[in-house]
């Protein structure tokens, strides 16, 4: 069984601004930086996406399923390496389904609170999916289970780190990076971690993949995944029949019922494993569900747990129980998005057009921008298709992404509140 989430703990608001990050546009900030920043790191930039197109096939080739701790630890292990040969130092948070990464980076301003990245390295796709399905490129495309969410982002950061190391340069503050191991299925154990390290961050980047055309993720749905278990009472089904208490027929009309919950406004459902009974001749005694929900609103997360966790049963003798696996925040779009500005700016400065908009799917940056601090999701590769057999990333847009996050992590942040 999955542990229950930890519980939400308030979040040290991000510092404010120092003197030495004064509100001005990025492309003088980037000249402030290192003179020639914009060029200098677009030429670099196109240099070295060779190296991380490998890097991305290298990391999909270790199938890393949600849950499968030795695989896991496997390319845990790898991705250290590689971060403490861009000037990381990597510490493993050891967990019983996989251990999660913490890497720190020093900054140029070691006094200033950290830039907290967050990714992971799990993946939906389980062992052996690579031997129908091999990592290999077509049309400009990348494609394998896990190259776009998210093995594409965590090399592109690589390569970010190993830039700005070929110029010589650091960080501008320190950055502090989280890979948890149990993303895909709502970071159970992952959250305590990234709360952890979420306690007095500047601003908060997420590597998932961006939205199909290149924008970045700008808010996110709430999420959560529930299990509804009912237990009936087994008998023949011919002989006893009329003994028995079914659970998967119990089981089945509380579907039904709990389908219902779709036309409350902002709350999507999907049914996506259901099992119980032995033998087709014995009333089932157990069966049970996993529902993943979807919620726009805090509101609407909050009034539909709340109907799930009373649900009754309608068979004198069945037993329904409730249990949230997981669950994550709604992350509301806001009005005012001074971190997005940011980065728009730098990627003027790098000479591409950039924008935002809020993606349907949950990550861990829900978390963050809940709580109103400043986020961005989305910093990863861009392609199409994740969790779907045409994953695949874009070659062209390697390059561009490795400029965009070397500038992120050289230039100052602006005052973001």
């Amino acid at each position: 069984m999955a542990p229950e989430p930890h519980p939400a703990t308030p979040a040290t608001p991000a510092a404010p601004a120092t003197a030495d990050e004064p509100p001005t546009t990025a492309p003088a900030l980037a000249t402030a930086a290192l003179p020639g920043l914009p060029r200098t790191l677009t030429s670099r930039a196109r240099t070295l996406t060779a190296a991380v197109r490998k890097r991305c096939a290298d990391l999909a080739r270790i199938e890393t399923p949600s849950g499968d701790a030795p695989r896991l630890n496997t390319l845990a292990e790898e991705l250290a390496a590689g971060y403490t040969a861009t000037g990381a130092t990597a510490t493993r948070d050891s967990c019983a389904h996989g251990d999660h990464l913490v890497l720190n980076w020093p900054g140029r301003h070691e006094e200033l609170p950290h830039l907290l990245v967050v990714g992971h390295h799990d993946t939906v796709w389980p062992v052996g999916t690579l031997a129908d399905w091999p990592v290999e490129e077509q049309d400009g495309r990348l494609t394998g289970p896990g190259i776009l969410d998210m093995k594409g982002g965590l090399a592109l950061l690589e390569g970010a780190f190993a830039l700005l190391a070929d110029l010589g340069q650091r960080p501008h503050r320190p950055v502090r990076m989280i890979v948890v191991s149990d993303e895909e299925v709502g970071s159970p154990d992952g959250r305590r971690l990234f709360e952890q390290h979420l306690r007095g961050a500047a601003a908060v980047l997420g590597l998932e993949p961006a939205h199909p055309d290149g924008r970045l993720k700008t808010a996110r749905r709430g999420t959560a995944r529930v299990r509804l278990t009912v237990t009936g009472r087994e008998a023949h089904s011919g002989n006893d029949a009329a003994d028995g208490i079914s659970a998967i027929d119990e089981l089945v009309d509380q579907l039904v019922a709990v389908r219902g919950l779709t036309r409350q406004p902002g709350t999507e459902l999907n049914t996506g494993r259901i099992g119980g009974g032995t033998r087709a001749n014995v009333v089932a005694g157990r069966a049970e569900a996993e529902i993943g929900l979807r919620f726009v609103t805090t509101e609407a997360q909050r009034r539909t747990l709340d109907t799930l966790a009373h649900l009754t049963a309608n068979r004198p003798g069945a037993n329904v129980r409730t249990e949230v696996l997981s669950s994550r925040p709604a992350w509301p779009e806001r009005s005012a998005n001074p971190l997005l500005r940011h980065v728009r700016s730098l990627a003027a400065a790098l000479g591409h057009h950039l924008d935002g908009a809020p993606a349907g799917g949950a990550g861990d940056t829900n978390l963050a921008g809940a709580r109103g601090l400043p986020t961005l999701d989305g910093l990863g590769a861009v392609g199409a298709g994740p969790h779907a057999r045409h994953e695949h990333l874009r070659i062209d847009q390697l390059g561009p992404r490795i400029a965009l996050l070397a500038a992120l992590l050289a230039v100052p942040l602006p005052r973001l509140r």
